[in-house]
């Protein structure tokens, strides 16, 4: 069977499960005025998704071989496909957050399984040309999400969000009975597993990596909400979240038949393929979060233009990552070679996110964000390549949990720096500025006599008019302040680029080679 058929097949479902991450953020306040709830209620509908998502992400490559790849997989579109229905269907908030739950829990499948089908299904040698459609997925759905959604609630709406899953849905799970197939090895590995006794429902785990993922997300996602420590509720998710890891990696350790196999993490190019998926999902899914932020509170966008910003840099890494498929399976240019471009590429787009003003147009934006689309153009695949280099195939189920869990992170730990930082660092540089403006001080007071005088002409009184004037300039000194948060996020990120760097000459040389598996 020509593999691209079931290529094509997996990344139906995973981009429709990418794309529900962010499609709802846009669609909230409508959600909520529909449902006849306050807006901190709703934004439950995100969280919920989630939490959900990250609990079943480690665990799907053990349900894979507990139920069959196939049938995994399959199971997981139908129960996507129908609380996606029940989502739009919803009569009130209760009941969205119950189908939301079980959205994530189907959804939490559909990535890792798709990656490790794809593995499976293209031999080593061309295993870059998969990895070049994954790109594609995980990169471009999240950034269509805020577009799409913000389209069909102002032109439809908001309950449509959720429908437009039920025909992709019913597609995938009609074409993935069709030609997607598990392996032979993994049959037969899997089958042998059972008849050995080797694949005991592992109770400690499952509920040691609930805990885990669940407290360590709803803490992410929740805390600058709650004010991270001075909330009791998050101070106690986040020493769960902490004791609840570290309790995991000690039981699957000691677990012959772990869930999570963590000791992939001794090969050397694994795990640092790990952290750079981990990097990446920061700067990704952190820019992403923080780019149409900004455009909506300095510069007057609307929700669907500010993503529309973020277009050219899913529309560049479509582009170029068949290119960098086509140079690695050439042997034209190592991946190493690749993964180190791509970071600094990276690193220069974020110190030119950071040196901009407030008088730029959407162009500049879209530029930035096109040098950045053109960095993870590059960065994706070879990584892809770098993970699954030193893994035997029976191995590769289980990896792509594990890096599609730290590139899971990596977006959760960026959306909260971002949504953190910003507030903390804005209240930092307003006390900064607003120390030198003393209101007896003679710079302000010139600083204040040309609005007077445009109040005057309007109309204005000159009492009014002068206390109107003080007026504008706190507003700009709120502007100003805003800025110079968004700012210090940007060279945040493009440090932590930077300091990744050294990281990637550790990575061991390889060249791709091997034949496919037996089956698909």
């Amino acid at each position: 069977m020509n593999p691209w058929f079931i290529a094509g097949t997996v990344t139906i479902a995973a981009f429709m499960e990418l794309l529900d991450t962010s499609i709802a953020n846009v669609a909230l306040p409508y959600i909520g005025g529909g449902l006849g709830r306050s807006y901190d209620e709703v934004t439950w509908i995100l969280t919920t998704y989630l939490v959900a998502n990250a609990v079943v992400l480690p665990m799907s490559a053990w349900f894979s071989r507990l139920l069959g790849r196939k049938n995994y997989y399959m199971l997981c579109v139908l129960l996507f496909t129908a609380s996606s229905l029940f989502c739009g269907l919803a009569p009130s908030l209760g009941f969205m957050l119950l189908f939301r739950v079980l959205q994530g829990v189907g959804g939490g499948g559909l990535v890792p399984v798709a990656q490790a089908i794809l593995v499976d299904t293209f031999p080593p040698a061309k295993r870059a040309a998969a990895f070049a459609l994954y790109t594609i997925v995980i990169v471009t759905a999240p950034a269509v999400g805020p577009v799409l959604g913000g389209w069909l609630t102002d032109n439809y709406d908001w309950r449509w969000i959720f429908f437009i899953n039920v025909p992709f849905g019913f597609l995938s799970i009609w074409l993935s009975n069709r030609f997607i197939r598990d392996p032979q090895d993994f049959t037969q590995e899997r089958l042998k597993a059972h008849a050995e006794g080797r694949m005991p429902i592992d109770g400690p785990g499952i509920v040691l990596i609930t805990l885990a993922s669940a407290a360590l997300e709803i803490s992410l996602d929740r805390g600058q909400i709650d004010d991270w420590f001075g909330s009791r509720l998050i101070t106690s998710l986040i020493v769960i979240a902490v004791l609840g890891w570290a309790a995991t990696l000690f039981w699957e350790l000691c677990n012959p038949n772990p869930i999570i196999d963590f000791r992939l993490l001794e090969h050397r190019n694994f795990a640092i393929a790990s952290v750079l998926f981990l990097l990446f999902g920061i700067s990704l899914f952190g820019t992403t979060t923080l780019i149409p932020m900004m455009l909506q509170s300095l510069y007057g966008y609307r929700a669907i233009d500010a993503g529309l910003v973020l277009g050219p840099g899913a529309l560049v890494i479509t582009l170029l990552a068949p290119v960098s498929a086509q140079l690695l399976q050439r042997h034209l240019v190592s991946p190493k070679v690749l993964v180190l471009v791509s970071f600094c590429v990276v690193a220069i787009a974020m110190f030119l996110y950071s040196d901009n003003t407030l008088d730029v147009d959407s162009a500049h934006f879209a530029w930035n964000r096109s040098l950045q689309g053109f960095s993870y153009g590059l960065f994706l695949v070879p990584v892809n390549l770098i993970a699954y280099s030193q893994l035997r195939p029976d191995e590769n189920n289980k990896a792509s949990s594990l890096t599609n869990l730290f590139r899971n992170w990596g977006g959760s730990f960026g959306i909260a720096f971002v949504t953190t930082a910003t507030e903390r660092r804005e209240n930092f540089h307003q006390f900064i500025l607003g120390s030198s403006l003393d209101p007896a001080s003679q710079t302000l007071q010139q600083g204040a006599f040309p609005f007077i005088g445009q109040l005057i002409h309007h109309g204005f009184s000159s009492a009014d008019a002068g206390s109107a004037s003080i007026g504008i300039i706190y507003e700009q000194l709120m502007r100003q302040s805003l800025f110079l948060a968004y700012m210090d996020c940007f060279r945040v990120f493009a440090w932590l680029n930077v300091l990744a760097i050294p990281l990637i000459f550790a990575i061991r040389t390889f060249r791709p080679q091997g034949e496919a598996t037996a089956g698909h």
